[in-house]
């Protein structure tokens, strides 16, 4: 059985790659993140992974995947109840940069760096970055209550404005993170609030979050243009479900450059059609399937 876990079950950090013998990387790893969990490290399961690709450029970092042992155990005592044995317990940033790579590989478009923003359920989205198959860039983004299903188009963003259109009380400013800091982004920012005062109405909170996502967005692909130059992004792709052409279409118009919809159905036979919730649960665990191992 192949499982894939929900972003709330599980955390992804990224710290600089200890420098041990690789069969003593975890032991490191598992050391260097107990001040960024909440959690006790001996109750965690977790996983390494290096950041990134050696033919792009040596990052000298890893990503750690954390999840809970109890969630581990509930998982493999319900794979023994159906007599389908775990083998493999994937996560969401891993499944859509098999998707992403997918799509850039028939694009011919897989040596350049590829942007994938997917709506997951209703209130959060992840963009993922990577290149030549590898990630190298993921981050959460709370999207608060009621966005997946407000209106975007007209939305004014924060350059056409004339700068930033929220106040700097909840203003959050991304920056270069050197080796050996958690990466930006690896924990989710909330921005689904608005500020108190006079005349807020539910229109100009869902407009408030919607050009807050937008000023998020691009601080993104501005961090991933700073910090790798020599890797330009090939555009961004989109998932959010019936509206993903919607998504694509207002987002490219608010960021000012190709943002596209991410149509799996060619390469997936039978997953076009049905309805939109199941579509949605059975995106990840399609990308989980094109891992290589």
């Amino acid at each position: 059985m192949h499982v894939v876990l929900r972003p709330e079950q599980y955390q992804l950090l990224q710290i600089e790659a200890p420098q041990v013998p690789p069969e003593e990387i975890r032991s490191a790893a598992r050391w260097k993140i107990r001040d960024l969990v909440s959690t006790h490290v001996d109750d965690l399961t977790l996983d390494v992974m290096r950041v990134g690709d050696e033919r792009v450029r040596a990052t000298g970092q890893l990503f750690v995947v954390v999840t809970r042992n109890a969630l581990v155990r509930e998982l493999v005592e319900l794979g023994e109840k159906l007599h389908s044995p775990v083998r493999v317990i994937d996560v969401h940033d891993t499944a859509q940069r098999n998707m992403q790579s997918l799509l850039a590989l028939k694009e011919g478009s897989g040596e350049r760096a590829n942007a994938a923003l997917v709506i997951v359920g209703s209130d959060l989205a992840l963009l993922t970055i990577s290149v030549h198959g590898e990630l190298f860039y993921s981050r959460r983004m709370e999207l608060g209550q009621g966005f997946v299903e407000s209106r975007w188009s007209g939305h004014v963003s924060a350059d056409s404005a004339g700068g930033d259109v929220f106040s700097s009380e909840l203003e959050y400013v991304p920056e270069y993170v050197p080796a050996g800091s958690s990466m930006e982004g690896a924990f989710s920012e909330s921005y689904g609030g608005v500020p108190n005062g006079a005349g807020t109405s539910v229109a100009s909170s869902v407009d408030e979050r919607a050009q807050r996502f937008v000023v998020e967005v691009q601080r993104s692909l501005d961090l991933w243009e700073r910090t790798w130059s020599s890797v330009p992004l090939n555009g961004v792709k989109v998932f959010a479900g019936a509206r993903s052409q919607e998504l694509a279409q207002w987002l490219g118009q608010e960021l000012g450059m190709n943002v596209t919809a991410m149509d799996v159905d060619p390469y997936f036979p039978g997953f076009e059609g049905g309805l939109d919730e199941e579509r949605s649960l059975c995106w990840p665990l399609l990308g989980a399937l094109l891992r290589d191992a």
